[in-house]
């Protein structure tokens, strides 16, 4: 799996994730997390606001995969696959936290 879409699905399961959490999960290094956050924000993937002193992501889920090899699947496939497929909640399917602001908490038999 790419960096892209790796961030990607870090992001869906964790909207309002720090960089340095990104950078964990994916195994890559902050600033490479922050160009493909950028990248991923400039081909229409995502939106990045501000929210206090932090971050919070919107996927944009029926955006279309670019490789010919996924033509016809969105997003919304990849993430369902990955995401929810994993026992994430519906909410990362939305694109938004839980209501206390963190991200939508795993049950102990997915982990």
């Amino acid at each position: 799996m790419t960096s892209h879409a790796r961030v990607l699905l870090a992001l869906a399961r964790a909207p309002n994730a720090r960089l340095r959490s990104v950078a964990a999960a994916c195994e890559i290094t902050e600033r490479t997390v922050q160009i493909v956050i950028g990248d991923l924000e400039q081909a229409g993937y995502l939106e990045r606001h501000r929210v206090g002193r932090r971050n919070e992501y919107i996927l944009h889920l029926d955006q279309p995969l670019r490789h010919p090899a996924e033509a016809g699947l969105s997003v919304r496939a990849l993430v369902e696959l990955a995401v929810v497929g994993g026992g994430c909640s519906d909410s990362v399917l939305r694109g938004s936290p839980s209501d206390d602001g963190r991200p939508p908490a795993r049950s102990a038999s997915t982990r």
